[in-house]
């Protein structure tokens, strides 16, 4: 099969949501649709002892919340899929940003209960950024919900993108009877069931069809003609490409928890999402076409099997053939890799692959060279643009509980800073160390994992900090006298970097004003 057919076969796409809309349960039954599993875990059960596919942490069992972004990848209908399931909860926004530069269009998950909320307002900002496509499910619609326009218009007002319904709701909550295709012009009946897929739709091929009202009733099924006259009337025609340009997302409803309205909303994926599109490094724009191979790091996550302790980088491949057992160049060491070991995802199970193509993940074992944001090439320069990195907002001291295992802290520490869960900084007098995050439940996590995984026991403490700021200059005497002024409050990160741990707002324009050679810096990356 040619690079440009391979390229044509696949879709890589993140989801994304409020926490406890239903977007781990979401990636479950596309996965279950798509024969890449048999039964579907329950996310949040004391009873049921399988959970949730994508959610294999053991403090993701516990918490029922997804604390990593996981990568899955099956085949439907000739296509390959590769889904990026993404945390929901805002602690772990940073993980879910960096993995939207590695998809090529995203579905939005919506619970129609509680309707568009911050997080999501914040994600749908990350998308704007690159204009992916965004395709929106409203989920739970078992549930006693809002009303289906009033939920459109939310997402229009809050999100700032038009929609377009591409199904639409027969009833909802303990009335609910399915929902009609607009798509494909196709009714399908809703009957809860957790485990098995929906059957196929009745084929209506005209919304006056007699059958709907033997199938719903004829009070909904005059009120389902009445909402599509009006969505006719009132929505433009679906443009696909608007969709591919970011402007409009199509919109589905179902429950996904039911296994209801994931069919259309996966066939109509399939159908209209972007194949893997071009890409741009600090050089110049790179197309999948390519011949030569590259990609970059977006993930990297220690310990997927905690009793081997590996090490992988999750790399999407943007153009080219990856081939496994290659020399490839790290751009930024500058110096070449061979990675004799490559495998693809499903969740925590992996397999070998020999080959992989434009818009495949691959997770390469790794040592220690790669980080967040490298790129590989085929020999080329130029790193590829665009992940994010973020200043922490809340900081902590590490206290270690154990001086015994003080050599496993410092392992533990370093391989999950490299992940980009937080980071680390460590003062130059006294050799403290300082965890800093973006979210509050980031530590939990963090001391969950470190005692699981390295046997390490360590506390964290509040300290009094605003801001770490990088620090540079021209003048090297200059820096020099800086950093022995301030001694105290002189830190470095995991990379060795200067960072300047400013207590307050006002005492850090105050230095700056003082200290007019010096530049302070809110990200490491200048």
């Amino acid at each position: 099969m040619s690079i440009t057919e391979e390229i044509e076969k696949r879709k890589t796409f993140g989801i994304i949501s409020h926490p406890d809309a239903g977007k781990t349960t979401l990636t479950e039954k596309l996965l279950l649709f798509g024969g890449a599993i048999q039964s579907a875990g329950a996310v949040k059960s004391n009873k049921i002892k399988m959970h949730a596919r994508s959610d294999w942490m053991e403090i993701e069992k516990q918490r029922g919340i997804s604390v990593a972004t996981s990568v899955m990848a099956f085949d439907y209908k000739n296509k390959k899929i590769n889904i990026l399931d993404t945390p929901g909860h805002q602690d772990f926004a940073e993980d879910t940003y960096r993995t939207l530069t590695a998809v090529d269009s995203v579905i939005m998950v919506i619970d129609c209960v509680k309707g568009v909320e911050i997080q999501t307002e914040k994600l749908m900002e990350v998308c704007r950024m690159r204009n992916t496509p965004v395709m929106c499910f409203i989920n739970k619609l078992d549930r006693e919900g809002r009303d289906p326009y009033d939920l459109l218009d939310e997402i229009e007002e809050k999100l700032n993108i038009k929609v377009r319904p591409l199904s639409w709701p027969v009833s909802m909550g303990k009335t609910f009877k399915g929902v009609y295709s607009l798509y494909n012009q196709s009714l399908y009946l809703f009957e809860p069931s957790k485990s098995k897929v929906e059957d196929e739709g009745l084929k209506i091929g005209d919304i006056n069809d007699p059958r709907i009202d033997e199938h719903i009733g004829e009070s909904d099924a005059a009120q389902l003609r009445e909402d599509v006259e009006l969505i006719e009337g009132v929505y433009p025609e679906f443009d696909t490409k608007e969709y591919l340009a970011g402007k409009v997302a199509p919109v589905f409803f179902g429950s996904a928890v039911n296994n209801f309205g994931v069919r259309e909303l996966l066939d109509c994926f399939i159908d209209l999402a972007p194949s893997p599109l071009p890409r741009e490094t600090e050089e110049r724009v790179i197309v999948p076409e390519e011949k030569k191979f590259s990609g970059f790091v977006f993930k990297i996550h220690a310990n997927m099997d905690p009793n081997h302790r590996n090490r992988i980088a999750f790399v999407r491949v943007c153009a080219g053939k990856f081939q496994r057992g290659s020399n490839y160049h790290h751009v930024r060491a500058n110096k070449k890799i061979r990675f004799s070991n490559a495998t693809a995802f499903m969740a925590q199970e992996k397999e070998i692959v020999d080959e992989a193509w434009p818009g495949d993940i691959v997770g390469l074992y790794d040592t220690g060279n790669l980080k967040i944001g490298d790129t590989l090439s085929e020999g080329e320069g130029g790193m590829y643009k665009g992940i994010p990195s973020f200043s922490p907002e809340i900081f902590k001291e590490v206290i270690n509980k154990d001086a015994m295992k003080t050599k496993q802290l410092e392992k533990g520490l370093n391989q999950l800073m490299e992940e980009g869960v937080a980071q680390l900084f460590t003062y130059e007098l006294g050799s403290r160390k300082v965890v800093g995050t973006v979210g509050i439940l980031q530590f939990e996590v963090i001391q969950h994992r470190l005692k699981n995984e390295y046997g390490a026991s360590c506390d964290f403490t509040p300290i009094n900090l605003f801001k770490a700021c990088w620090i540079d200059s021209d003048d090297p005497k200059k820096l020099k006298e800086f950093v022995d002024s301030k001694s105290r409050h002189i830190a470095r990160d995991k990379e060795g970097k200067l960072v300047f741990m400013a207590e307050s707002r006002s005492w850090l324009s105050m230095v700056q004003d003082n200290f007019p050679d010096i530049r302070f810096h809110f990200t490491s990356e200048f």
